[in-house]
């Protein structure tokens, strides 16, 4: 009897037993909410993020189209570029090689830059066939472009100026002040022009100056400063000392 009475009082649940189960069982229920509040959280992120690439994502597909088209499109046009340079190239040179390059040179219908070229090679040719008219004709168009590049026009106004005989001695006066400007890309040939025209004017003094400021300028080719130094050694003057750098600047 006793017996059956503890065993009953053991299956009976007491206060303490009963208030353990319920905080396990609302831990319980308080971790299953909590999973179920971060899932259902979770599951509106995604519509959240669904609806908005729905929404807007075509921007970033159309950006990344265009990226990629854009680079395709840039590496084709360098492609037909470099062709066209090529065949131009080509059809110049074979021009040039030819039996009647003159004549095949007129006939090429080459614009901008290439056009340029162009007249650059048929004023050469025309001074080989001995037609400086011809050839000055060629430059003073080429230099008087204004939809050329600075440079080429520089070029040509230079190549006109060196023709002897051609450009009147005012023209070819303006025509150097231009090119010898600070900055100018073929400064110091012409400043050897300038020095030329003297010598033929009879300025000795004013040769020997022109010839002395290209020595002086640190840009000058071997070649012009070549040049510089016999022009003021025939005329009687003498040639500024060469800069030596020292044996430790040669050395580094």
């Amino acid at each position: 009897m006793a017996r059956g009475a503890r065993g009953a009082a053991l299956a009976t649940p007491g206060p303490l037993r009963i208030e353990t189960w319920k905080l396990r069982r609302s831990g319980a229920v308080s971790n299953q909410t909590d999973s179920f509040i971060s899932e259902v959280t979770e599951e509106v992120r995604r519509d959240r993020l669904f609806a908005i690439f729905r929404k807007y994502g075509w921007i970033g597909v159309v950006a990344v189209i265009g990226i990629v088209g854009g680079a395709s499109w840039y590496e084709w046009q360098k492609v037909r570029h470099s062709e066209n340079a090529q065949a131009f190239g080509d059809q110049l040179l074979a021009a040039l090689q030819s039996e009647h390059p003159q004549q095949l040179l007129d006939g090429m219908t080459a614009t901008g830059t290439q056009g340029a070229l162009v007249r650059l090679a048929s004023a050469a040719q025309a001074m080989r066939d001995g037609n400086p008219d011809q050839a000055y004709a060629a430059l003073k168009a080429a230099a008087e472009d204004a939809a050329l590049p600075e440079n080429l026009r520089q070029l040509a106004l230079l190549k006109a100026v060196m023709l002897d005989g051609q450009m009147p001695a005012a023209e070819r006066e303006a025509a150097l002040a231009d090119l010898t400007k600070p900055g100018a890309p073929y400064r110091l040939m012409a400043i050897e022009q300038r020095a030329v025209a003297a010598l033929a004017a009879g300025d000795t003094a004013g040769a020997i100056a022109g010839a002395e400021e290209i020595l002086a300028d640190s840009g000058a080719t071997p070649g012009l400063q070549q040049r510089a130094t016999e022009l003021i050694v025939a005329l009687g003057g003498e040639p500024p000392a060469p800069i030596r750098m020292p044996a430790a600047a040669m050395a580094e």
